[in-house]
């Protein structure tokens, strides 16, 4: 029998409604990213003389789904566009839709999902990522969002599918300076929440912050834990 593991962290949706309350967070995820993508994975695409990576798309139309633990620190996280605004795949590359790009207002696009160093398994799946995978999809079905747009490296998919979610490629793979990379179409549903909950062993219980009210994209968000400006 398979033990299930409760979340060493929640999820918190911040969008221009409550982002205030969030402003040290939200710096340290903009830190993270920069650190991650940056100088990890070295994009230098999104490369900027101060260590944050922010690009056009961080404006008040952003949903920023932050992970963050009982002790206030940012372990993980990813972002939300809505696809009626300019947005990664309609903008910057289009030529990675075969047809119309999608767009709507239950469509959004998925965009910076990123993990916490320390909480990463090199070489196996990390209960943080299933976490932030999780929070993902239950965010989208709270906040009233039925499809995922998503620009992506060409691993994604077949990690994608294995956790049992609905993914349609939605043109060619194209070479880019940082990486081949397509694009996908993610329907969003309660199977794919729970087929992924039971991949990396997550219980029933919520993996958001605090309840919300479903069709809503001003949820009522929990404040987030108090902690020390890191140096």
């Amino acid at each position: 029998m398979g033990y299930a593991f409760v979340a060493m962290f929640k999820i918190h949706i911040v969008n221009w409604s409550n982002r205030k309350a969030y402003e040290e967070p939200l710096e340290r995820h903009f830190r993270l990213r920069h650190q991650i993508y940056v100088g990890e994975r070295n994009w230098r695409q999104v490369e900027r003389p101060i260590p944050l990576e922010i690009d056009a798309f961080d404006n008040e139309d952003a949903i920023y789904l932050l992970g963050i633990d009982d002790k206030g620190d940012v372990c993980g996280g990813s972002r939300l566009v809505p696809t009626l605004k300019p947005h990664l795949l309609s903008d910057v590359f289009p030529m990675l839709a075969a047809g119309d790009v999608p767009r709507g207002p239950n469509i959004f696009e998925w965009t910076r999902i990123f993990i916490a160093p320390s909480l990463r398994k090199p070489g196996q799946p990390s209960l943080a990522g299933g976490i932030v995978l999780c929070g993902l999809l239950e965010a989208s079905l709270v906040l009233g969002i039925n499809q995922i747009s998503v620009v992506c490296e060409t691993f994604w998919p077949a990690r994608l599918e294995r956790l049992g979610w609905p993914v349609t490629r939605l043109g060619p793979i194209v070479d880019h300076p940082d990486g081949a990379i397509l694009a996908l179409s993610i329907h969003v549903s309660e199977a794919a929440l729970a087929s992924s909950r039971a991949v990396y062993g997550l219980d029933d219980a919520s993996v958001l912050a605090a309840s919300q009210l479903k069709d809503s994209l001003e949820p009522e968000v929990s404040q987030p834990p108090t902690a020390a400006v890191p140096a």
